[in-house]
């Protein structure tokens, strides 16, 4: 029997950046709550439009055009029509398609936005949302085409679009006509209010669901790279003492000291066999703690900023049912996910970076203190045939330096576009992209780190150089379970499909670190 999934209520209080990774997930299922202060809060929204409407009111983007065409009047008799047509000219995203589990996020922090009251939409349009990620139908969404203000206008419109009965979806592993799924599952499409369609559209939902599952991703990123730290200082004989409390307690940084406690408690405060010749190891194995610890201590205020826009009204305009009022603003600027996105992507390439440093210590037998050359297990007589994980290492560097090569910032190359309306805009949707490029690299180098660390101590282990019965158990857990799937490279072969299901694994959280693990794991 199938465990019923966890549901989430939007509009009854701030939501989590777990919450979107659980839906994106499809490890959870939504609702919109019915506490009577929020249905008042929509209630009024609507009501108070109409009134509007009725009286002649002038509304950006309900009785006039959009952007620049803000000063061309829209007749009451098309007024109904102009939110379909927003949906329509917005039509041409480029680029990869996101994947279904991003095009779920994106649904639900569109609608984590539109749930804050301030929007003027219905209950009806809300409740299409609810549907779609409860049966899992999910927008084709093009990747490109945002500069990220007035908002994520061009793949938003795709989520709108489908709604209303048009464009394709993913349902059921293909992607289809969202007509005929609505058919099949008799949903009808939804005919958009004045001012829905803007307010499906003009806001920040692309890139801050993506900037979601980015977080979620590097937080655990941090932690594998911490294990993998400790992992290369056993098979290198490093300096257990470079990670000591006392020498963290007086550069007080919190995420750099937990860093610092995890690789400590993985050494399992034993003074395993150390190189004699050297007091001091190099830097990406002393100083690991400095680079992943920045970005642990990032991670906080980048929670602050992403959960913030997350649980904001950031659609234009805002309109305040309650209190009778038409506010006209910029809510749908980005600035504060592309700097989130920008400063992410940094601090998550100088993972790549590091763990890059630390695999060439173990290839090289001039710093790798007596492991074989390049890692081979080979038996001495057929050592000269067999290179081991020298062309992995080859790999690391071009995924490292291609990391790099992304973290130049996209929120400093606003362009001044639509009529010179939008003459300061973000970036942010391409910050976010950026971020996710990074970091699929750096799982590929931090998968391939993995398996030379594991290569470097097994050896250490079979040299009796380390004793298996001093290691912490999560650390003798974690190689036992590697040993499940990845056998000793003792001979040369192919190790792309190894390669790629670790970083399937890393994408699951297949290890979970630092749980229960003693003071280090404080969270």
């Amino acid at each position: 029997m199938s465990k019923q999934k966890p549901v989430i209520s939007f509009g009854a209080g701030r939501l989590t950046i777990e919450d979107i990774v659980a839906i994106a997930n499809n490890q959870a299922s939504v609702k919109v709550t019915d506490e009577q202060q929020f249905v008042e809060k929509i209630d009024a929204g609507i009501k108070f439009l109409d009134q509007l409407l009725a009286e002649d009111g002038v509304i950006y983007g309900v009785t006039t055009g959009y952007g620049d065409s803000c000063t061309v009047d829209i007749p009451l008799a098309l007024v109904d029509e102009l939110p379909l047509h927003l949906t329509r000219f917005h039509g041409c995203g480029l680029g990869d398609n996101f994947s279904p589990t991003q095009g779920r996020a994106i649904l639900a922090a569109r609608l984590c936005s539109l749930t804050q009251g301030f929007s003027g939409v219905s209950h009806e349009l809300l409740n299409q949302f609810v549907t779609f990620i409860n049966q899992d139908i999910v927008p084709v969404i093009p990747q490109e085409g945002s500069v990220g203000a007035s908002g994520d206008l061009t793949p938003l419109s795709y989520v709108a679009a489908t709604l209303l009965g048009e464009r394709d979806v993913y349902y059921q592993g293909k992607q289809l006509p969202v007509k005929q799924v609505m058919q099949d599952n008799n949903i009808s499409p939804i005919k958009l209010r004045p001012k829905e369609g803007l307010a499906i559209m003009n806001g920040t939902a692309v890139m801050t669901a993506i900037a979601c599952q980015a977080f979620d991703r590097a937080e655990y990123l941090a932690k594998l790279c911490t294990r993998i730290t400790a992992m290369n200082s056993l098979a290198l004989k490093g300096n257990s003492n470079h990670f000591d409390d006392i020498l963290f307690s007086v550069k007080p940084h919190q995420g750099q000291a937990e860093v610092a406690a995890r690789i400590q408690h993985d050494l399992n405060h034993h003074e395993h066999p150390r190189n004699s010749n050297r007091l001091q190891d190099r830097y990406s194995i002393r100083c690991a703690p400095h680079v992943i610890g920045v970005l642990s201590d990032t991670l906080p205020w980048l929670r602050q900023m992403i959960e913030n826009e997350l649980n904001s009204a950031n659609d234009n305009p805002i309109i305040d049912g309650i209190g009778e009022h038409v506010l006209h603003g910029g809510h749908f600027y980005g600035g504060h996910i592309a700097l989130a996105m920008d400063t992410l992507k940094n601090t998550v390439a100088n993972l790549a970076d590091l763990l890059d440093r630390q695999m060439a210590l173990l290839m090289d037998q001039k710093y790798n203190h007596g492991l074989p050359a390049n890692l081979s297990g080979a038996s001495a007589q057929r050592a000269c045939i067999n290179h081991g994980f020298k062309a992995v290492q080859i790999g690391c560097s071009a995924w490292t330096a291609e990391a790099l090569k992304q973290t130049m910032p996209a929120s400093v190359f606003s362009r001044s576009t639509e009529c010179h309306n939008q003459d300061k805009v973000s970036m942010g949707t391409i910050a976010a992209r950026d971020c996710l490029r990074v970091l699929d690299l750096t799982e590929q180098v931090t998968a391939a780190t993995l398996l030379a660390s594991y290569q470097g101590l097994r050896l250490r282990i079979k040299q009796d150089e380390v004793c298996e019965t001093t290691l912490t158990q999560p650390l003798a857990d974690m190689l036992h379970d590697i040993d499940s799937f990845f056998n000793l490279v003792t001979e040369d072969r192919p190790l792309e499909q190894e390669l790629r299901q670790t970083m399937s694994y890393i994408g699951q959280k297949r290890w979970p670190l630092y749980v229960n693990e003693g003071q280090s794991d404080a969270e």
